[in-house]
Formats: C-alpha cells, structure tokens, sequence
C-alpha cells in the first residue's frame, strides 16, 4: 500500500483527502497543517507521495517543496491549490512537483494523478 503524507492547512480538506484517498487504497503516513511540519514530517515517516497545498501559513507549499527536494530530488509532490494560484504552481512544478490538482477536484481524478506520479 503506498503511503500518503497530507500537507494543508485546512483541518476540512485533509479530512476529505484522507476518506477519499483510504477508499481508494491509499495508506495515511501522516498530516500535517502547514509547510514547516509537512517538511519534518517528511524526513520522519519517508511517504510514497505527498500532496501539498500551496497557500498556507509558515511555510508555504512552494518553499516546502523546494526544501524536501534538496535532501530529497526523488520525492513525488503533487501540488494541490485553489483556482487563481497560476503563478505558484508554475513556479512549483519549476522547481519539481510531479504533478498539480486544482481545487475543487473530482475524487477519480485525484486518484488518477497519484497513481500517474506513483509509477513515475
């Protein structure tokens, strides 16, 4: 079972991640609610992929992401973001995530794109 590690700031949307992502196989590795402790979170429980949000507080996604990658250049991030975030998810697959997910998703489509980056 591959291993998920949620990071967003919004205690709703890793909720709704989690339900989806266990009914579709996924195992939790963990949560976390902003860029600073998804980065520790990712040394500690070494996850499959992670799905990040770009806007949060502390440390935002892109930062996150550019700090995983740099004891990590193999992690696969998915960027999850809410329409209007163009910017930033250019500059985060720029700097390496696998893939992007625009809010509001479609469950199939969430799966779709980790299973995509989980066999890249």
């Amino acid at each position: 079972m591959k291993k998920v590690l949620i990071v967003d700031d919004a205690a709703f949307m890793r909720l709704t991640l989690k339900k989806i992502l266990e009914k579709n196989g996924f195992e939790i590795a963990g949560e976390a609610e902003n860029g600073d402790i998804g980065v520790k979170k990712y040394k500690e429980l070494k996850p499959d992929v992670v799905t990040m949000d770009i806007t949060m507080p502390i440390k935002d996604g892109v930062q996150a992401l550019k700090e995983i990658r740099t004891f990590d250049p193999d992690a696969r991030i998915v960027m999850i973001s809410a329409v209007g975030q163009k910017p930033f998810i250019y500059e985060a697959v720029m700097s390496g995530a696998k893939s992007f997910i625009v809010k509001p998703f479609e469950e199939k489509h969430l799966v779709k794109v980790l299973t995509q980056v989980l066999e890249m």
